[in-house]
C-alpha cells in the first residue's frame, strides 16, 4: 500500500509538470478549487471584487471568463477601477453607441493597455446593454489629497463633489493593507499617501453600492491590493452597506503551483495563482 501511494504521488507530479498549467485556483484556505466552484459561488452574492495583475493575462481572460459564465444566470452590472467618475458620461455615450471607440479614446481617460486588457469586458457590456460604471475619483482629487490631506476635498463644488464617496470619508489607518503601504513605499511613503489610496477605495464602494441593484451581482474589476484581505474596498462596503453579500477574487504569482504559498493565504475568496514566468501585456 505504502508503494502504491509512493507511485501514485510520483505519478501526479508528473502528470503536472506535464500539464504545465499557467494558474491554479486556490480558496482562501489554500485548497484547490475548481473554476465552476468560483462561478456558483459568485451567483450567491450581490458583489464581486475581482483583484487583478494590471499587466497580467490570465487576469484579463478570466475577467472576461467569469463574466461571460456568469451572465449567463445572473442580472449583472459591471464597474472598475480603471475608469473616473467623470468619466461616465463618455462611457454611456459609448455603450448607447453615440460615439466610437475613436471617440471614447478622446473623450475619456483610458489606460494604456485599454484595448487589451479592458476593451473586451467594455464591449461585452456593451454587446448585452449592461451597464457599465465608472468607480474611481478622478486621479487630480486624489493627487490633491496625497499633498495636502482629506481637507483638500473640502475646498471642492459641490458638482466635483459628485465624483467622490460622499465627504468625510469614514477612514481607519490602522488596517493592515493601510500600514502595509507605508512599509513597501519606505522613505517615498506618507500618511497623506495612505488617505490618497483611501479616498479610491472610498469612491469605489460608494459607487458600487449607489448603482448596485437588488438580484444583481454587481462585477468589480481592480488593482488586487484594492480589495486583498478583505479590506480597501471590501472595508467601505461594509461601512456604506453591510447587508451586501461580497465575494472577492485576488491574483497572484509564484514559481511552483503545487501548493499556495503561505504567504498567500486569507487574501481572497479565491485566489488565481499565476506561474511567475507568464509573460506581462505591458
Amino acid at each position: 500500500m505504502k508503494h502504491l501511494l509512493i507511485a501514485l504521488l510520483l505519478f501526479s507530479n508528473i502528470a503536472f509538470a506535464q500539464d504545465k498549467p499557467a494558474y491554479v485556483l486556490y480558496n482562501s484556505k489554500g485548497k484547490k478549487v475548481s473554476y465552476a466552484s468560483l462561478i456558483k459561488q459568485a451567483n450567491a452574492n450581490d458583489v464581486v471584487l475581482f483583484g487583478e495583475f494590471h499587466n497580467n493575462p490570465i487576469s484579463h481572460w478570466l475577467q472576461l471568463a467569469v463574466t461571460k459564465d456568469l451572465h449567463k444566470t445572473k442580472n449583472l452590472m459591471l464597474g472598475a477601477e480603471m475608469f473616473e467618475a467623470d468619466n461616465q458620461d463618455a462611457l454611456n455615450k459609448y455603450l448607447s453607441g453615440e460615439i466610437t471607440q475613436k471617440g471614447l479614446d478622446t473623450l475619456a481617460r483610458l489606460w494604456s493597455n485599454y484595448k487589451t486588457d479592458y476593451a473586451p469586458l467594455v464591449n461585452f457590456a456593451k454587446e448585452n446593454k449592461l451597464p457599465f460604471i465608472a468607480t474611481n475619483i478622478p486621479r487630480k482629487y486624489a493627487s490633491m489629497v496625497n499633498k495636502k490631506g482629506f481637507a483638500a476635498l473640502d475646498t471642492l463644488s459641490n458638482e466635483v463633489k459628485l465624483w467622490m464617496a460622499p465627504l468625510p470619508m469614514p477612514y481607519d489607518s490602522t488596517l493592515a493593507t493601510y500600514q502595509n503601504i507605508l512599509i513597501m513605499m519606505g522613505d517615498h511613503a506618507t500618511p497623506n499617501l495612505v488617505k490618497a489610496q483611501a479616498t479610491k477605495d472610498a469612491t469605489m464602494a460608494h459607487f458600487i453600492v449607489k448603482h448596485h441593484k437588488k438580484g444583481n451581482v454587481f462585477m468589480h474589476y481592480n488593482g488586487a491590493y484594492h480589495s486583498d484581505y478583505y479590506e480597501g474596498i471590501g472595508w467601505y462596503l461594509k461601512q456604506y452597506a453591510p447587508q451586501l453579500k461580497v465575494m472577492t477574487i485576488t491574483t497572484v504569482s509564484q514559481k511552483n503551483l503545487k501548493k499556495l504559498d503561505k504567504e498567500h493565504l486569507g487574501k481572497a475568496d479565491f485566489i488565481i495563482c499565476v506561474d511567475e514566468e507568464m509573460t506581462g501585456s505591458y
